[in-house]
């Protein structure tokens, strides 16, 4: 099952909207065929594994990271292919929560004869695919804010710079969580304020090779200027504004797909706006943004988790701070975040938490 996981992990920035899977078909003591789920309307990883295995699958034991698919979707069920070469027991991680699957898969298995477990490395499972489980679960994407800040807990000088305050290294590491991401998210104030890209860019591959995850940009007034920087490069780009505001006609003339929300606060229902891309198969969100709509998201607890790279530096007095909050009078009412993991990325500290709401 470490080998499947292993496997289904070379997914992270490929199978959007389908979960990362991988199979290992073992037999008499070794592996006879292996498998990882590649992109959406291609061979699930069982089928790859199968197709390796070939004669030596019958009597084989399958273990993949997640319940095999029994419905007909942009491929047929994996059920039946495991069936069909007799293959004699299948070891899940995890149970498919997708409604169209959930338990269905374990009980066609176990009518045909195949033995069946489930449990084995469910949490390495689950953590694999916290959006795809969060989209299938709450019908909303899994939310994970990025933050760069110093040591004394700023993102940004008192006069709103904030490039760079992390080195080369952890910035390469950003990348990479961008490329597993199905969009990234942020605010009108940073648009204007930085004018960022916030595209994949990772040197190793062709441009062209590379997913671009859709940019989702909140602009409740439709502030956006037709010449901003992420409105110019390749990949999708959806701007979420109030309906109470006419669209501009130099933002409707460009590439962009505007989409208005109803709010009676005068800003876009965060919440809405996270079901509507849950309903586009978004799974994992990354929100690079600042201090005004991290702390929005925060307070509506739709942060899920926390990226922070944390630099050896210091921004000193007036400086920003990652999320706007109110006062709080009371000790009982802080924020918690459970501490996930840590490691050094070149000469800054990455630390992943997740907030206990």
């Amino acid at each position: 099952m470490a080998r499947a996981l292993q496997l289904a992990r070379r997914g992270l920035a490929s199978t959007h909207p389908n979960p990362r899977v991988g199979c290992v078909l073992a037999r008499d003591g070794r592996i006879v065929g292996s498998g990882w789920h590649r992109k959406a309307g291609q061979p699930h990883a069982e089928i790859l594994a199968l197709r390796e295995a070939g004669i030596e699958a019958a009597g084989a034991t399958a273990y993949v990271t997640l319940e095999p698919c029994s419905h007909h979707g942009r491929t047929p069920p994996c059920v039946d292919a495991l069936i069909q070469a007799s293959v004699s027991r299948v070891v899940f991680a995890m149970e498919d929560p997708n409604p169209e699957v959930s338990g269905s898969g374990n009980r066609r298995l176990l009518n045909a004869g195949v033995e069946v477990q489930s449990g084995l490395m469910a949490i390495e499972a689950e953590e694999l695919n916290l959006g795809f489980m969060m989209r299938m679960r709450r019908k909303r994407p899994w939310v994970r804010v990025k933050l760069a800040q110093s040591m004394d807990g700023n993102i940004g000088l008192a006069n709103g710079t904030s490039q760079w305050i992390t080195g080369t290294a952890a910035r390469a590491d950003v990348q990479r969580w961008r490329a597993g991401s199905d969009a990234i998210l942020t605010g009108i104030g940073t648009v204007l304020s930085d004018d960022p890209s916030l595209n994949v860019r990772i040197s190793r591959e062709p441009e062209t090779s590379v997913r671009q995850p859709i940019r989702v940009l909140v602009d409740s007034h439709w502030r956006t200027p037709a010449s901003a920087r992420l409105l110019g490069l390749p990949g999708d780009v959806l701007i979420a504004g109030l309906n109470t505001d006419d669209l501009p006609a130099n933002l409707a003339s460009t590439k962009a797909e505007c989409i208005s929300f109803p709010s009676s606060t005068g800003r876009v229902d965060l919440h809405a706006l996270l079901l509507y891309l849950g309903k586009r198969g978004i799974n994992e969100v990354q929100v690079e943004a600042g201090a005004t709509l991290c702390g929005a998201l925060l307070q509506l607890s739709l942060v899920d988790e926390v990226l922070l790279y944390q630099a050896p530096v210091l921004l000193g007095g007036g400086a920003v701070s990652p999320f706007a909050l109110p006062i709080l009078d009371n000790m009982d009412d802080r924020v918690h975040l459970e501490w996930m993991d840590s490691r050094r990325i070149g000469k800054d500290q990455r630390i992943r938490l997740r907030p206990v709401y």
